[in-house]
């Protein structure tokens, strides 16, 4: 096989490049075909200006503010946002003056379009007249396509425009999150396929406080994350109904690059998120369900997206320390005059931990440059490592004896010796072009190399060896090695509007998205303290490959019905080669070399559709069905065997409302329904994921986000799901009694997932010429009790996570509290037999053990923005 991986890379890579050269040259050829039009700027007609306000005459000073503004194909104002603030009382008066401006559309060959463009506020230092009420003259200003107008000195400028040439979702519907102005790039994101598909705005994710990027996902309905296996293991992810146990059953990407680890040795799917900057996620789409012919591999429960950038220009400073002697020191530039897209940071983490055992070091960078106006390129490159021990898992009987304490791990040697690295390298590019006619052209390629090492110990004492089955009781601790060179191309073509009848029109898509894993893994178990390899489980590498094609269709018909259409299909290609197969037994006289090598290939189609029906402007009615999949762990196929895929059939129903001009109350509730043919459940005694048969999940979503005032947001999701088991896992010779019955409820999955956001930022005082202002947030999440295998039940979890903070000008100072009322909880609860005693007779009766999540925290961060 190793023979065989360099030439299917080789080849992939031939055949990316041809696709992409390609689709290069159809999209020159169609835009050469397309007559040269003449793009002219916006313009604004009349610009009256703003009274001085109130709050500020005592200090008197000059001041400007800069905003964006997003003109529709009338002319008229669409959104207007803070670019660069001069405080509230100017923020607030500037953004109610630019609501009674008067403007002249941009247009391309005298057809109006939409546009986007930066504008200046300019208030002069008050005098006599201004404080008795007098406002200045209005002024003319005009928009450049160069850069900053030659408008005449006044209130109003304009500057560094930039026309966005696409037309609005409504008339095209471009499933596009990158080609829109950096303000308004939520309001440009292509219509929901489902109704529980939301999009998470930075504000929201950042009400309460997080320790990482993924500790945002918190905001997002129906999920919980944790990080029960130490700092350096990849978290566990609740989402809906599914506990997505290090990613199998959410597709995560970021920037484009898809991250699950195909075949991984420590779960399928496996997905590490350590290595995004919290502060360069703008926002989080999260598809919950398969409705969209974009979603691959591991789209289950459904897909996570990070779209990365920085709105807030300048080089940034962060230092913070607190509890357990956690230090953390962030460096992020965002160069002036680029798009938000551009940017560059780094980050080095270290902690004692809070408990024993737990110490953990973590440091990388990220960084990401957009380039280009016809032709948009975003280059990303990320490097991350990250280093723990692991405390491992705790029998609830042990802790009630008082025989160790909570966040303690057991004193021997064995579980003492647990931990985990990891480490990996992303480089990967993106371009764009929006055609002069309303077509788009996407092309990606990327290149990563990943790397696991991990020493957990679920079971203490109750393995025996394959290899010599006279050895047992020299502890459980399993050594588990993945190492993954992937490479990867996707790419797509949005057809032009076609509109055949007045009430009627439409667009098509054709897309295609390749990957190739050569991936090497081991399993072992280690005897402590020396580390000695005392039986090997899994030695293989496997080269396998996925390629995925589809066809989807949007059709309005008229303004009020919106139809979406398609199906995918994806080919999986697996080479094994299994160093250990074919096993002879120590009571067997050897009669052949051990080793097995076998291919499999298969084939996951299904369709994807879903219906929008919106009789008034505040309100969607939204159903939605499609059918994904999940790919095989490869290890465990057989020689020419069609490759067993997880069907998943997914549908939706419900509605969102929005009130207020700028949608400030919006509302979601859908129930859904999910079923698999083939799902998994943790294995603690393999310290893997293992199959369990096909399973039903029936619920529902409530989310509701509210802005009442400028500074002012809360978010509230309420999530429910009935999961169950439709047929219990075939009895083996390893396992003749499987933890799993019939019509039982998932194990590890809770019923009821509750998360509240709330943020309040205002003006406190004004020191000098600028005003500081103070902020409180917080995040209540609830768990209900979620049940276990052998008919147990895990305790239910309640945390408050809470931060306060101030800033003045370029200097920030925030306290963050993490488990504010010091709950013991467990970060993940299970259900098995283990020993924890090699000198006493084992038993066989499954026990409750814990995984203990963190006690009260406390961090300070001091920030430097220049």
């Amino acid at each position: 096989m190793r023979a065989v991986a360099p030439y299917l890379l080789n080849s992939f890579a031939l055949a990316s490049l041809a696709f992409a050269c390609t689709a290069l040259v159809a999209a020159n050829t169609a835009c050469a075909q397309t007559p040269s039009t003449e793009l002219r700027p916006p313009a604004v007609i009349d610009a009256p200006a703003p009274a001085y306000p109130e709050a500020e005459r005592t200090a008197g000073r000059a001041a400007d503010v800069e905003l964006r503004l997003t003109l529709d194909a009338e002319g008229n104002l669409a959104e207007a946002t803070i670019v660069r603030s001069a405080g509230q009382a100017f923020d607030a008066e500037a953004l109610q003056s630019v609501w009674s401006w008067v403007f002249a559309p941009a247009t391309r060959g005298g057809t109006p379009i939409p546009s986007t463009f930066n504008a200046v506020v300019h208030f002069d230092a008050p005098t006599p007249e201004t404080l008795a009420g007098t406002a200045s003259p209005p002024v003319a200003a005009t928009a450049s396509t160069a850069g900053a107008s030659s408008a005449p000195s006044g209130s109003v400028t304009a500057t560094s425009p930039a026309v966005t040439d696409a037309p609005p979702a409504s008339t095209n519907a471009v499933e596009d999150a990158a080609g829109f102005a950096a303000t308004g790039q939520v309001a440009k994101l292509p219509p929901p396929r489902g109704a529980s598909e939301f999009v998470v705005e930075r504000d929201v994710l950042e009400a309460a406080p997080h320790h990482e990027a993924a500790d945002m996902l918190r905001a997002v309905p129906g999920v919980f994350i944790a990080r029960p296996e130490g700092d350096a293991v990849a978290h566990k992810v609740t989402l809906r109904g599914f506990d997505a146990d290090h990613g199998q059953d959410i597709a995560f990407t970021a920037a484009g690059v898809p991250l699950n680890q195909p075949s991984h040795i420590h779960g399928q799917g496996y997905t590490d998120l350590g290595f995004i900057l919290p502060e360069a996620v703008r926002y989080i789409r999260v598809r919950e369900g398969v409705y969209d012919p974009l979603q691959g591999d591991f789209a289950v429960a459904g897909s996570v997206d990070f779209d990365l950038a920085v709105e807030r220009r300048g080089l940034r400073s962060r230092s913070t320390y607190g509890s357990f002697s956690t230090f953390r020191q962030l460096l992020l530039w965002a160069p002036e005059g680029q798009s938000d897209e551009t940017f560059a940071g780094a980050s080095y983490r270290q902690s004692d931990g809070f408990g024993q055992n737990r110490a953990s070091r973590s440091g990388g960078a990220m960084a990401q440059y957009s380039f280009g106006d016809d032709w948009r390129v975003t280059m990303t490159g990320w490097v991350f490592g990250a280093r723990a021990g692991s405390a491992g898992v705790l029998r609830r009987e042990d802790i009630d004896a008082g025989l160790v304490d909570f966040h303690d791990t057991y004193p021997d040697a064995t579980a003492r010796a647990q931990s985990a690295f990891s480490s990996q390298a992303v480089l990967a590019a993106h371009l764009e072009h929006d055609g002069d006619d309303g077509s788009v052209t996407e092309a990606g390629l990327w290149v990563g190399t990943f790397n696991f090492r991990s020493k957990l110990n679920f079971t203490g004492y109750t393995r025996r060896s394959t290899f010599d089955p006279a050895w047992i009781g020299r502890g459980d601790l399993i050594e588990q090695h993945n190492a993954d060179l992937a490479l990867g191309f996707h790419a797509r073509y949005r057809t032009p509007t076609y509109e055949p009848v007045e009430w009627a029109k439409g667009s098509i898509e054709f897309g295609l998205s390749t990957r190739v894993d050569n991936i090497d893994q081991q399993q072992n178990l280690l005897e402590s303290p020396q580390n000695q390899t005392w039986d090997q489980l899994v030695d293989a590498s496997i080269t396998g490959a996925d390629v995925g094609a589809w066809v989807d269709a949007h059709v309005d018909l008229t303004k009020y019905v919106q139809l979406h259409g398609g199906v995918r299909a994806d080919a999986l290609f697996y080479d094994v080669e299994d160093a250990l197969g074919n096993f002879i037994p120590a009571i067997r006289r050897e009669s052949y070399i051990v080793g097995f090598r076998r291919n499999a290939f298969g084939l996951a189609a299904g369709p994807r559709v879903s219906v929008t029906v919106a009789p008034v402007e505040w309100m969607k009615l939204i159903a939605a069905y499609g059918q994904g999949f999940r790919s095989p762990q490869a290890r465990q196929l057989q020689d020419g065997e069609t490759a067993p895929y997880t069907k998943v059939h997914s549908g939706d129903l419900g509605a969102r409302f929005s009130f207020g001009r700028n949608e400030e109350l919006t509302l979601t509730t859908a129930a859904y329904l999910t079923k698999l043919s083939d799902d998994v459940a943790f294995e603690p005694a393999e310290a893997r994921v293992e199959r369990i048969g096909p399973t039903t999940r029936v619920g529902g979503v409530f989310y509701a986000t509210a802005r009442p005032w400028r500074g002012w947001l809360s978010s509230l999701s309420v999530t429910y799901v009935h999961a169950t088991l439709d047929a219990p896992p075939p009895a083996t010779a390893d396992n003749p009694t499987p933890a799993f019955q019939d019509g039982q409820l998932l194990p590890y999955v809770p019923p009821w997932v509750v998360r509240l956001d709330s943020k309040v930022e205002e003006p406190l005082f004004s020191l000098g010429d600028d005003a500081v202002y103070g902020s409180i947030g917080a995040g209540v999440s609830y768990l209900s009790p979620r049940p276990l295998p052998f008919s147990e039940f895990a305790d239910p979890v309640a945390l408050v996570d809470a931060s306060m903070g101030a800033r003045w000008r370029n200097l920030e100072l925030n306290i963050e509290a993490y488990n504010l009322f010091n709950s013991s909880y467990a970060a993940s609860e299970y259900s098995f037999v283990s020993n924890w005693d090699p000198g006493a007779a084992p038993s066989r009766l499954p026990a409750r053990h814990v995984a203990a999540g963190a006690p009260f925290t406390l961090l300070a961060s001091l920030g430097v923005r220049l």
